[in-house]
């Protein structure tokens, strides 16, 4: 595998990301279930395509941790009242890394989670689908495979905040428009990266991204 496989995503606007999504990973951390929407924001620069390559991540700092979510592309400006299904044109399954020592840390202080969250290589995107509705996308589920073992599965009928609450929170507090992603948030079974693991994020028990794992540092 070629290392210059992955390739900077350049025409992303905003990358938003939704914590604690799921009640089960949000057990598994030891954290409460929020009562609205937890959000944070990723860098446009952490974007990369999962296209069979070598993914170079930060081995110096703890443990990186995996987390499964489903991703969505805004198609146009949010409106007060826009349904979900006529602001989302694509979807696909990504990976929300995390540097979970890091983030660690940051929590103890109460400091913001750009460096756990934010840093090169740590939004992971796989093939883009057609965005087929929310009642046909929660008829199936997604998940990731690590050296073929399923590690996580999870369906979007599952997640605390819907897709339609979801846009209204995001698109009402911070605006969303043409460009910008949302990460929906990752079911239970996160852990730690191993150097040379073997990627493999699925929807509908379909591969719609791969990677190998590269820790430097």
């Amino acid at each position: 595998m070629s290392e210059n496989t992955f390739q900077f995503v350049s025409d992303i606007r905003n990358i938003y990301c939704v914590g604690r999504n799921y009640r089960l990973h949000a057990a598994e951390l030891g954290n409460e279930v929020p009562t609205s929407p937890m959000l944070f924001t990723k860098p446009t620069h952490a974007a990369v395509t999962m296209a069979d390559g070598v993914l170079v991540l930060p081995g110096s700092q703890g443990l990186v941790h995996y987390e499964a979510e489903v991703v969505f592309a805004v198609g146009r400006r949010y409106e007060a009242g826009i349904s979900c299904d006529d602001l989302f044109t694509s979807y696909t399954v990504g990976l929300d890394l995390t540097l979970r020592d890091v983030q660690e840390r940051l929590k103890a202080k109460g400091q913001p989670w750009l460096a756990a969250k934010g840093f090169r290589n740590s939004a992971l995107l796989g093939r883009w689908m057609s965005y087929p509705g929310i009642v046909t996308l929660s008829e199936q589920d997604f998940g990731l495979s690590i050296n073929n073992k399923e590690v996580q599965r999870g369906n979007l009928k599952d997640m605390v905040f819907s897709l339609q609450q979801l846009a209204h929170f995001v698109g009402q507090t911070y605006g969303l428009a043409a460009g910008d992603l949302l990460f929906t948030g990752t079911p239970a079974g996160v852990g730690a990266l191993s150097d040379g693991d073997k990627l493999d994020v699925w929807w509908n028990e379909e591969s719609v991204g791969r990677a190998a794992v590269k820790l430097e540092g």
